[in-house]
């Protein structure tokens, strides 16, 4: 089939191209994408005018990368139902399987130590098969685990599909952002690649829901949907065109690109920008832990390393996992009902993040968003400090458990508007694309690593220290703040070419 690009813009390029196809050549077949972008957009103009209207909405390119955004997003639905199962269905599964405490402990945990074993290998497989092959990959393992869940008779079958789901999610954490960043015309990619978190807090939100009605294994069945409709989705996509340019398949990644962008837009200077930063990145195709010491790599490294640990170290967990003590301090009397309110205004601030950061920028709303948490997490250590001190009979306990509730609804706003979703849009938009495989695994991982850290540590300093436990996270929110202001750049408004090549 011919391309759909038009024979004079072809001709344009073709002379720039050239030496550049030529160098690859040699490879090309070694490095076929897992997953194929697929014929349905590369054919001939007489083609797509018998077909009508329908081809004329797959020219609109915005519609293009809304259609893809929409389809990979099914994969962080996946991770936050993931994230979001083991809250309504403890008190069942305790009680089905005669597991105790320490056992669904351990269950709740298995799904970080997957996934930091998912991120570990999700930079290299989204290198080597690309980013929709990674995705396939991802996918599998959460369907069986979910399976092996649904229909567990011992708490074995239990901790292997829950090791099977976060292995999976961690795959997922990694490579949604990323192909986001890379379809992303770049006045839309914050927009867009807020949508990956929006979709975590929706996971979690449906997981919730559904618990309130469904026993847990059905909940379990429920959580095949996404990837089960992930699956097929992936193969009407294009895959990114950035990685197929990297690999040297230069006609699928400017088919790619145009089909991205609208068959009547002109993609000469993307494309010319995109081949020149292939061009000049390393030639060598193996980047070693070496490399990173070099100013152009481990500056990027370390504010996306440092965004996604502080994201962490924030305390979002902890908050979350003492949730429902809070909510019967304050006298609420469903717990679950509230924890899906909870999870309700998480999706919403995070909807409305999604809107602002290609309009307010990276950097504000981080800002906004970290002093949002800082003071909100003071004043639920301020009840805590002053619960300790008053009886619990007394008036001023109850306004305190109340104050409590709103400083938890503030925290999780603030946290929303903008550290929830944009560590992950900047760590795929500056992470030069030669160390995007090595440097996203390591970011990743470090961002599973600190999850898991605060999780198994938020049981034991909430029993030390209420007040104690969110005086420290405020303490690091407060730091956010520095830290955002010293060394994170904004992003809005320019290309990942620019963005990278800032770093040289």
């Amino acid at each position: 089939m011919s391309s759909p690009l038009s024979p004079s813009l072809l001709s344009s390029q073709s002379e720039s191209a050239m030496s550049f196809r030529d160098d690859n050549e040699e490879g090309r077949d070694l490095k076929k994408p897992f997953l194929h972008t697929g014929s349905w957009y590369r054919m001939s103009s007489r083609q797509s005018s018998i077909m009508g209207s329908s081809a004329q909405i797959i020219r609109d390119g915005s519609i293009s990368v809304l259609f893809c955004v929409l389809i990979v997003a099914l994969g962080p639905i996946q991770f936050g139902f993931t994230c979001g199962y083991s809250s309504p269905t403890q008190a069942q599964i305790i009680s089905d399987l005669n597991l105790s405490i320490s056992e669904f402990s351990i269950f709740g945990s298995l799904s970080n130590v997957g996934a930091m074993v998912g991120a570990i290998s999700s930079g290299q497989i989204a290198e080597y098969i690309g980013r929709k092959g990674s995705l396939m990959i991802a996918a599998i393992p959460n369907i069986i685990g979910w399976l092996a869940i649904s229909f567990a008779k011992d708490s074995s079958f239990l901790f292997m599909g829950r090791l099977l789901e976060g292995f999976g999610v961690g795959i997922i954490s990694y490579t949604v952002p990323v192909y986001i960043a890379e379809i992303a015309p770049q006045n839309m990619r914050g927009s867009l690649g807020s949508v990956n978190q929006l979709s975590v807090t929706l996971g979690i939100m449906l997981a919730y829901l559904f618990g309130l009605f469904t026993n847990w294994r059905v909940l379990a069945i429920l959580g095949i949907l996404p990837c089960t409709i992930l699956i097929p989705g992936l193969f009407f996509i294009p895959e990114s065109p950035r990685w197929l340019a990297k690999m040297g398949m230069m006609e699928d990644f400017e088919s790619s690109l145009q089909v991205l962008r609208g068959f009547d837009t002109d993609i000469s200077v993307e494309v010319n920008e995109i081949k020149r930063a292939v061009a000049s990145s390393s030639k060598r195709t193996t980047i070693r832990f070496a490399d990173l010491k070099r100013k152009r790599y481990w500056y990027p490294l370390t504010i996306g390393i440092g965004l996604l640990v502080l994201q962490q170290l924030s305390g979002i967990n902890g908050v979350l996992f003492y949730a429902s003590n809070i909510f019967e301090s304050a006298g609420v009397s469903s717990s679950n009902a509230a924890t899906f309110g909870l999870g309700a205004i998480q999706v919403i601030a995070t909807g409305v993040t999604t809107w602002l950061v290609d309009k307010a920028g990276r950097r504000v709303l981080l800002t906004v968003s970290s002093s949002g948490m800082t003071l909100s997490l003071l004043i639920v250590a301020v009840a805590f400090y002053v619960e300790r001190i008053v009886g619990e009979d007394s008036d001023l306990y109850h306004i305190m458990g109340i104050l409590s509730l709103v400083g938890l609804v503030a925290y999780v706003i603030a946290f929303s508007l903008g550290i929830g979703a944009i560590p992950w849009v900047i760590m795929s938009e500056i992470l030069p694309v030669n160390i995007k495989g090595l440097a996203g695994s390591v970011a990743t991982l470090a961002n599973w690593t600190t999850a898991w850290a605060i999780t198994m540590t938020a049981n034991l300093l909430l029993t030390w220290s209420g007040g104690g436990t969110f005086t420290i996270y405020a303490f690091v929110a407060a730091f956010t703040i520095v830290f955002v202001a010293l060394w994170v750049p904004e992003t809005k408004g320019r290309s990942l070419e620019e963005i990278q090549s800032s770093f040289r």
